[in-house]
């Protein structure tokens, strides 16, 4: 969603005004309100601009873009007036927020500017709609947080106490995929997402075999937690050697077993809600059959069943090179997986999610066709039909996205578009993935990201979505069931 707004004036014009469908985050030192774009002689002297949920906010500035530094600051409030003196030329302006660091994720912020006197006139700002209304979000993971270059790949989970688990790829030196030097971390949150813990190192092959810590990466982390006994598991894909390689792509990763020539299947596990882990377990050689190129996670959530199986989606190269997405499945917390049959071909990430009829529902990246896969199985992932909605319904640009069961919704996420990771929205369908109503459809960032949303249960009456947005590496925003229904 996007407003643009027409300036008019005689001696000074702007050639346009926006303002872009994003979340306002905490952390983030600038959240983007408005931006308008003044030319003319002379210096802005001064603008005028209206605030609604300010108190959430700790100061407002009009930022001069780009690099140009602050015209001026204000202290929120429903009506300012910012003071300044800057050459106009040919300038790009920022109506730009700050959010107090405990604002409420329930709160909603908008702004606009009406008015701006430069001193060869005036500039009017008009337009039907002045205000976009934003939700305020945390910026969980921004580029340069502790020293790493890039996080990317979310996958979020819920414990039995409550403790919010998101997982990631910490990509230290530059956003590339495998093989870089890539760690698994984990930031973990006690209050329903408005604060979260620095992160944890979870997975880090160190320099395995002599080789350096960029051909010892990890990726791609699928988190499952089992709702019974509590304990967390986080999968992951490690690549030792093949500088310059990528497991997706040509021989990165090659049939067999060995370490060093096909990416390995790892896992770490915690029983103490996330605070410790254990050291990683190999099971590329349990699971993997050896004629497959590669073995990984989704990376998504997995699910608890009603009986207690835990059910993770996966996915891989098969004897071909060609991706496939499947399920796996662990039977009475016990410690042995059962992979499932390959649901889908040149489709690989993928979620799963439990229907109102007892059946599992995979939906997947697609490869090249630009609407994603779906399929529904119900003997665990042994047989699979196509739903009604495979490969012609839900579209992607592709990217991974997320599928979630919650009440008597079902939720998918993605970048919605077709061209470009770019407006990433939340879906709801009220009958089981049938029917998506555009109605239904929340836009939480029209800008460019990386996509990969991850959704999870909060509590009974609300949902949290971790993703790549336009606004931060990592961003997490909250959503109750009222929003979802519309209410």
């Amino acid at each position: 969603m996007k407003l643009t707004l027409f300036l008019l004036s005689a001696a000074a014009f702007a050639q346009t005004a926006v303002q872009r469908a994003h979340p306002v985050l905490i952390r983030n030192e600038h959240n983007e309100l408005m931006e308008f774009v003044l030319q003319g002689g002379g210096n802005l002297r001064s603008v005028s601009c209206h605030l609604s949920g300010e108190a959430a906010l700790e100061a407002v500035e009009i930022l001069a873009m780009p690099d140009k530094g602050v015209f001026a600051s204000a202290k929120p409030a429903s009506a300012v007036t910012f003071r300044g003196d800057m050459p106009v030329g040919k300038g790009v302006f920022w109506l730009s927020a700050r959010t107090k660091a405990n604002a409420p994720l329930t709160g909603r912020v908008s702004g606009y500017c009406d008015m701006a006197t430069t001193s060869a006139g005036s500039v009017t700002l008009r337009g039907a709609t002045p205000a976009l209304t934003r939700r305020i979000g945390v910026a969980l993971r921004k580029h340069g947080d502790d020293g790493v270059d890039t996080y990317r790949i979310p996958a979020l989970a819920t414990s039995p106490k409550g403790t919010l688990l998101a997982v990631y790829d910490m990509r230290r030196r530059m956003p590339r995929d495998l093989q870089e030097d890539i760690d698994i971390g984990l930031s973990r949150s006690a209050d329903g997402g408005r604060t979260w813990e620095s992160p944890r190192v979870i997975m880090d092959m160190g320099e395995y075999g002599g080789l350096p810590q960029e051909q010892n990466g990890c990726s791609d982390p699928g988190i499952i937690v089992d709702q019974k006994t509590g304990e967390i598991i986080v999968f992951a894909v490690w690549m030792n050697g093949q500088p310059g390689k990528h497991q997706w792509r040509g021989d990165g990763s090659l049939p067999g077993y060995e370490i060093g020539k096909t990416a390995q299947l790892l896992m770490v596990r915690s029983t103490d809600d996330g605070r410790t882990w254990s050291k990683p377990e190999n099971l590329t050689r349990v699971l993997k059959k050896e004629a497959w190129w590669l073995l990984a996670p989704a990376p998504q959530q997995g699910i608890n069943m009603p009986d207690g199986k835990l059910v993770m989606p996966m996915q891989g190269r098969d004897e071909n090179g060609v991706p496939f997405a499947t399920i796996m499945v662990r039977a009475d917390h016990g410690k042995t997986w059962t992979l499932g049959a390959p649901a889908h071909s040149r489709g690989n990430e993928c979620q799963a999610a439990r229907l109102s009829d007892g059946s599992i529902m995979l939906n997947i990246r697609n490869g090249t066709v630009k609407y994603r896969a779906v399929y529904v199985t119900k003997d665990l992932g042994q047989t699979w039909t196509a739903h009604s909605t495979h490969a012609n319904t839900l579209i992607e640009p592709p990217a991974n996205g997320s599928l979630f069961a919650f009440r008597n919704l079902l939720l998918f996420a993605n970048a919605h578009s077709q061209t470009a990771r770019t407006h990433h929205t939340l879906q709801v369908s009220l009958n089981d993935g049938k029917t998506w109503p555009e109605k239904m459809h929340l836009l939480l960032d029209e800008g460019r990201g990386r996509g990969y949303p991850s959704i999870t249960r909060i509590d009974a009456d609300h949902i949290g979505i971790v993703y790549e947005g336009s606004r931060a590496d990592l961003t997490f925003e909250r959503f109750s069931y009222k929003e979802l229904m519309r209410k």
